[in-house]
């Protein structure tokens, strides 16, 4: 598992070379000086777990928010990883009254997990937090800049729509 801090050392230096590679004042460089700010924001935004969970339970209960009850099975395909450590994060998560484990009334051989009353407030409060932070940033913005940069994000978004569905998969917790 890789801390917090390694991660970000991890994400600096993968991140540099791919600017370090590009022309300074590429459109591809600018891009990937955005995408250092916006992960260093989402890093910022866990903060507020002071320890509570990992990253990688995080990004579980994120993920699993967003889905609702679903069977474990669902919930590793769609974070791109094993079942057994899907098991292990949710044993984790249950114990700590994050996570609920259930089975399907259809089906009572699977099991189904979901988020908490607790674990959606600890999600609801990172991404509170990301939004404050994120809103910092705007706020620094003229009106013009502001709206070209709303309106160049959600263009980019769809231009990108694939790589949605890519956040779900990897280790970082977005």
């Amino acid at each position: 598992m890789v801390a917090g801090a390694d991660l970000a050392e991890l994400l600096s230096s993968t991140i540099l070379v791919g600017v370090n590679t590009s022309p300074p004042d590429s459109d591809v460089a600018s891009l990937e000086l955005m995408t250092r700010a916006l992960v260093g924001l989402t890093l910022r935004s866990l903060e507020v777990l002071e320890g509570a969970v990992t990253a990688p339970q995080f990004r579980l209960l994120l993920v699993l928010d967003e889905l609702g009850q679903v069977p474990s099975s669902r919930l590793a395909a769609r974070l791109g990883t094993l079942a057994s450590s899907v098991t292990r994060l949710a044993d984790r998560l249950e114990a700590a009254g994050l996570l609920v484990r259930g089975h399907d009334p259809r089906n009572r051989s699977i099991v189904t997990v979901e988020v908490t009353p607790a674990g959606r407030d600890l999600v609801a409060r990172v991404v509170a937090r990301r939004h404050v932070l994120l809103a910092e940033v705007l706020d620094r913005m003229t009106a013009a800049e502001r709206a070209s940069a709303a309106s160049s994000a959600r263009r980019f978004a769809e231009l990108a729509e694939d790589a949605g569905e890519a956040l779900a998969v990897g280790s970082l917790p977005l």
